[in-house]
């Protein structure tokens, strides 16, 4: 039963960390290539959740902000405020923070995609009732192509993950959207990743989601999901960004 027990807190925290690091390319889990444009910005307030049967998983709410330092160059931090449920209780508190740098080394060409990268670091700043006391760091590689109103993006990254019970990881996406009016996008993707803890599975999963431009600068996004291997959870997101 302690050992059990113990599997459940590893399950926990590698889903907590996969809740938190899919903030991605909201409010998808797969990320794109572009970054923000030089002395520009965006700023999130989002909730993204992941729903089992024996727990429920979710930033409630997280704050992102993503800056443009440079040509092809984007700050990116994330602070969010975590929630978990299990058979032990429900705890809430602040979570790891995500840091990260986007940089596009390729511009798109009508032959080929735009290619960038976008390395993350989790630290663990927050409760450790929500998190582990390792940090992870992410080197994932994104493409994106356009054509007229419909864009496709997606790639791959391996995560380090230090820790008991932990395993280093892989997670593969791809996107694709289009864009059905100047207020409305949509858009679906499908999702891979390698075990994160000793004795798991692989998993994989899709969902639906996108955009509604309020104006110019007031957007408000939104994901629903399943993943159909594995523990099979139901994973979701809303928010709303300002742009700047």
């Amino acid at each position: 039963m302690v050992a059990l027990r113990r599997y459940g807190w590893c399950v926990c925290a590698a889903m907590m960390t996969l809740s938190s690091t899919a903030l991605s390319g909201p409010p998808f889990k797969t990320d794109d290539p572009e970054p923000v444009e030089l002395g520009h910005w965006e700023a999130y307030v989002a909730s993204q959740q992941q729903f089992a049967l024996s727990e429920t998983d979710a930033t409630l709410p997280h704050f992102e902000f993503n800056y443009g330092i440079l040509p092809d160059v984007q700050a990116h931090i994330v602070a969010p405020m975590g929630y978990q449920r299990t058979e032990d209780g429900a705890r809430y508190g602040f979570s790891s923070t995500e840091l990260g740098v986007k940089y596009r080394f390729m511009e798109e060409s009508d032959e080929l995609p735009q290619v960038g990268v976008f390395p993350l670091a989790e630290l663990p700043t927050g409760d450790r009732r929500l998190e582990g006391t390792e940090y992870q760091l992410y080197f994932p590689v994104w493409l994106q192509k356009s054509w007229g109103h419909l864009t496709t993006y997606g790639g791959a990254g391996y995560w380090i993950n230090p820790g008991t019970g932990n395993r280093n990881w892989t997670f593969a996406g791809w996107q694709v959207q289009y864009d059905f009016s100047d207020v409305l996008t949509l858009g679906g993707e499908l999702t891979y990743n390698s075990p994160q803890v000793t004795g798991a599975h692989s998993d994989a999963g899709c969902d639906l989601g996108g955009y509604v431009n309020l104006d110019e600068h007031n957007h408000f996004l939104f994901s629903l999901g399943h993943n159909f291997l594995g523990a099979g959870t139901t994973f979701g997101y809303l928010g709303y960004q300002i742009t700047g």
